[in-house]
């Protein structure tokens, strides 16, 4: 393989102007959310000093994806999807002029800032399932994947750059420019969605009926994850991943049992992550051009189980370092593989509960992860727990892909949604 198909595809920026658009309009308003959150943790820890009151923050965010999630999915697919997304980010802009006007206003007791922050998450609920129907009607089956990876950079851009920039922001205008920056930053996703093509979903026998959306179809999107092994196995496989060996929690603990325990170590931990997944990112043309994904998918999360379990061994900073870039790598090629068997091989119809239970587990994987992490460290220790962790993920994906087959076999034609 040359080293430019080595490099990130950007093929689908350059052949497709509408998700050009919707790439440019997320990566602006990912960059803004991102801080906005700065803004928003500032502000409660300087009027309560309290970690129980920004713990709510994340909390706040969490909450409604996971109510809401399976049922904003079935509205999603219940109508021309670009309905529900411009609607639930107006609702985000909203949200954020509202956090915006405090500083003229007056600023609200944390109580209302949290209020605010869960109220953006239940329009997050909407729009992140809405978002996911785009990609398939955009781009044809060979370009998901690299459509998927001009994503993943746009989020780790966002995680990069936004905190920092929210931080300059915050010291230079205060929250309330902070606040305004992010509902300005939701008009290029406005824009982009508004110049969309009709998007309503395919009929599909079962899967579109007239009415209201409710519990009937949302049961109807888990019979179909339940009847799919292909899409649920890819589901599994991330929560075997998140789970079972999430290792943010530990970092604290591993810091101080086994290196200098100082702020720079730990900092470099999550450092270490997020520069294995950008760097993945940018030579995500090694993997995205393959046409068969589910083998990169569970090479990748197998991947990510390894490297964790392997940086519970070491004793020196600078391999443990190198091992965590490779995690954060893996974990970006298992993202991307994962979420282009997902797409592929869901109906249109469907892909909006799809698509929010994808969000659903994203949300929630991590979360029940970290926790697992600190409740084994706590009865045992932190290099026991990411030990464990990382050979319990080992395990679970071989045990998934053993189960499969059709993860193991390139998808017959007949299996794979041809974009309309």
């Amino acid at each position: 393989m040359t080293g430019r198909r080595l490099l990130l595809d950007v093929a689908p920026l350059r052949e497709s102007p509408a998700f050009r658009r919707l790439w440019l309009g997320g990566t602006v308003s990912g960059l803004g959310g991102q801080m906005a959150l700065v803004a928003v943790v500032f502000q409660v820890w300087e009027h309560t000093r309290s970690t129980v009151w920004t713990g709510a923050v994340g909390l706040a965010q969490a909450v409604p994806l996971l109510v809401l999630g399976l049922f904003a999915g079935a509205l999603v697919d219940r109508s021309d999807r670009r309905t529900p997304y411009l609607l639930a980010t107006a609702g985000q802009a909203g949200c954020a002029l509202l956090l915006a006007a405090q500083a003229p206003l007056g600023y609200l007791p944390p109580a209302g800032v949290v209020a605010l922050v869960a109220g953006q998450s239940v329009f997050v609920a909407v729009a992140g399932p809405a978002a996911r129907t785009f990609p398939p009607r955009l781009l044809p089956p060979g370009q998901l994947a690299a459509g998927l990876a001009l994503n993943r950079v746009a989020f780790q851009g966002a995680m990069l750059l936004g905190p920092a920039l929210g931080g300059l922001l915050v010291a230079w205008a205060g929250v309330g420019g902070c606040y305004l920056a992010d509902a300005l930053s939701f008009a290029a996703a406005l824009y982009a969605t508004l110049r969309l093509p009709r998007m309503r979903p395919d009929a599909a026998p079962g899967t579109a009926r007239a009415g209201r959306a409710g519990l009937r179809d949302v049961r109807d999107g888990l019979a179909f994850l339940a009847r799919t092994p292909v899409v649920r196995a890819a589901l599994l496989t991330d929560l075997a991943a998140t789970v079972l060996s999430m290792p943010i929690s530990l970092f604290p603990l591993v810091n101080a049992e086994r290196f200098d325990g100082g702020p720079r170590t730990l900092g470099l931990f999550l450092t270490a992550i997020a520069a294995g997944g950008v760097a993945a990112s940018v030579l995500s043309g090694a993997f995205t051009r393959r046409p068969h994904q589910a083998p990169v998918m569970l090479a990748a999360a197998a991947a990510w189980g390894v490297a964790l379990a392997l940086f519970g061994l070491v004793s020196s900073p600078w391999p443990g370092l190198g091992l965590l870039v490779l995690a954060g790598a893996a974990d970006t090629v298992s993202v991307v593989a994962r979420g282009t068997v997902v797409q592929l091989h869901t109906p249109d119809a469907l892909l909006g509960r799809v698509g929010a239970a994808e969000q659903v587990v994203g949300q929630a994987g991590p979360d029940l992860g970290n926790l697992r992490g600190g409740l084994v460290a706590s009865a045992t220790s932190g290099t026991t727990a990411l030990i464990s962790g990382g050979l319990l993920c080992l395990a679970a994906v071989a045990l998934i892909g053993t189960a499969t087959p059709g993860l193991r076999r390139p998808p017959d034609p007949g299996e794979i949604r041809c974009t309309p």
